[in-house]
């Protein structure tokens, strides 16, 4: 069964032959530990290797944004997207101030020079990720006006500022929205053929709880969701959530606004394990992830590793993708536990295209 056929049965709730299979984004620490434990020199030829289904096309704003500068936007490096901190030092954390920490009025906000989309190089970003046809890409931007707009206030300031200067956050989170927008609009137009599922990340929970009561999320934050979802949907598209933490609170909201697919499911975090996200949501959802990463994955055997996986596919049944709890797999990691989860997906397949 080809991986891009295998993962759109899952998501139409057919028969598949096995559970989709995301390796998820190896730390670059652990990739050349990962290379060598499975004798390939290249993370196309590990994901052959070990019948990985999914590819994530890494969102355009993270690479491929050319400033006015005509400075070449490399790495993970958002920060040349997005101005958070304004004539401040470079923020070291989320918890100190941004550019935004002491504004009081959105005129303020209205000024600042955001990002224009038209500067995203899309032809070299679907250029980066051809030849993937026959696997499910997950795609657009990361749309995490969340986390942008908390590194305009500073974390807890963030928050507060919801309370005090509620406009002054409306219109932080207008203009990133806006944004992503407008990438979205161009990708689905120029390049919609290379999106099977739209993939956003915001990560709206602790280990314990929302950070926000319910209240604030569907004032400050669902809305702008929803514009990215109906987006989405307008052009065919499914969508996956990526959110860390305990979000059970929010998953209603999240389904009622249109999400079809729930990652990473944080395994350890308050009421997102199988047993509970199966018992409320599993007639509405696709599941990605919950092979748990807090703990299992760094210190448990490649046998407990298999384990898992069998327990977990008796839970989730056909409507899961096996994945690690947060896609970002740690250099701690031992690389026989990612063979391990593979293997316990695949029966340890092998391609001709893996190299």
């Amino acid at each position: 069964m080809r991986h891009r056929d295998r993962i759109a049965a899952i998501y139409a709730g057919t028969a598949t032959d096995r559970p989709g299979l995301w390796l998820g984004d190896p730390h670059e620490q652990l990739v050349p530990h990962l290379y060598a434990a499975a004798g390939v020199t290249s993370d196309e030829g590990l994901r052959r290797k070990l019948g990985d289904d999914c590819r994530w096309l890494t969102p355009p704003e993270f690479k491929w944004y050319r400033a006015p500068t005509h400075e070449r936007s490399d790495g993970l490096d958002i920060s040349k997207v997005f101005d958070t901190h304004h004539g401040l030092p470079t923020k070291l954390g989320h918890g100190e101030p941004g550019c935004f920490a002491d504004t009081t009025d959105a005129a303020v906000v209205d000024r600042h020079p955001w990002p224009d989309a038209a500067r995203l190089d899309l032809t070299a970003w679907a250029a980066a990720h051809a030849g993937l046809e026959d696997t499910w890409r997950m795609g657009g931007s990361w749309g995490c006006f969340f986390h942008i707009a908390m590194d305009y206030f500073g974390f807890e300031n963030y928050f507060i500022k919801m309370s005090t200067d509620p406009a002054v956050v409306h219109a932080v989170h207008r203009h990133l929205t806006d944004f992503y927008l407008a990438a979205n609009a161009r990708i689905y137009r120029e390049h919609g053929d290379l999106v099977d599922v739209a993939f956003f990340g915001n990560d709206f929970g602790t280990q314990e709880r929302l950070f926000m009561n319910q209240r604030m999320f569907r004032t400050f934050v669902l809305p702008y969701f929803k514009e990215l979802i109906n987006q989405a949907k307008s052009f065919g598209k499914l969508v996956q959530l990526h959110s860390c933490g305990s979000i059970c609170q929010a998953i209603p909201d999240l389904i009622d606004a249109g999400i079809d697919a729930l990652h990473p499911l944080q395994a350890k975090a308050k009421g997102m394990d199988a047993d509970n996200l199966v018992r409320q949501f599993g007639k509405n959802l696709v599941f990605v992830g919950g092979i748990d990463t807090q703990d299992l994955m760094w210190r448990g055997t490649p046998n407990q590793v298999r384990d898992e996986v069998q327990r977990l596919r008796d839970i989730f049944g056909d409507r899961w993708i096996v994945s690690p709890s947060h896609e970002k797999i740690m250099p701690e990691v031992p690389p026989a536990n990612v063979l391990a989860l593979a293997e316990a997906v695949t029966g340890g397949q092998r391609t001709a295209a893996a190299r």
